[in-house]
Formats: structure tokens, sequence, C-alpha cells
């Protein structure tokens, strides 16, 4: 048979084993795990570089662009200008005449109501007279 001592010998021998067998089973996880890590890095590193090159592109088109659109903006704010000149022009250049000939017709309007005022006004024909053949 067996002795305290042994027995207890024995379930230590026997957990440090089972200790042993589920810190190996960790570490073989564990090395999946960088495994797959490594892997999926690699394949991100794979498809970033692509990825930056296109983005590259992308910004510098969208500067041209924004160039060109800058370019637009200032012909049309230009152009807008001028518009506005032109419009100010036009206004002075038929206010002033339309004004003026506006006036006269008022002018000339109030000097003819003011002569028919003056003048005796036909009588108007009162019902039942007519004309006399």
């Amino acid at each position: 048979m067996l002795t305290a001592g042994e027995v207890a010998g024995l379930i230590a021998a026997t957990g440090w084993v089972v200790l042993v067998c589920v810190m190996a089973m960790v570490l073989v996880k564990l090395a999946r795990l960088l495994t797959e890590t490594t892997k999926a890095v690699s394949d991100l590193n794979n498809r970033l570089a692509p990825l930056l090159d296109d983005l590259s592109v992308t910004v510098n088109e969208t500067n041209r662009q924004l160039v060109a659109v800058e370019a637009i903006a200032k012909d049309v704010k230009q152009v807008s200008g001028h518009a506005a000149k032109l419009s100010g022009v036009t206004q002075t250049i038929f206010t002033g005449p339309l004004i003026k000939v506006s006036s006269l017709g008022y002018g000339v309007r109030r000097a003819i109501e003011a002569r028919r005022v003056n003048r005796p006004r036909p009588r108007a024909r009162q019902s039942g007279q007519g004309r006399v053949r």
C-alpha cells in the first residue's frame, strides 16, 4: 500500500500534468490566434497600398477640379459685375428720359385740363329734349 506521502505526491504530480496539458492547449490556441492575426495584417497591408494609391489619385483629381471650379466662379463673378454695371447704365439711359417724358405728359395733361376748366362747358341735354328737325 501507499503511504500518505506517496498519495500526496501522486495527487500533486497528477495536478501538474493536468496543468501542463491545459497550458499546452492555451499555447496552441494562442499560436493559432497569432497566425491568423499575422495573415489578416498581411492581407490588410496588401489591400491598403492600392487603396491609398487610389485615394491619392482621387485627392489630386479633386484638387485639379477645384482649381477649375475656382476659375469658373471667378469668371461668373466677373460676368455678374459686368451685368450689374450694364443694368445700372441701362437704368440711367432709359430712366432719365422716361421720367422727362412722363413729366412732360403730366404737364401737358394738366395744361389741357386747366384750359377746359376756363372754357364754358356746353350744357348737357336734358331728357325729353331732342333735336328739332
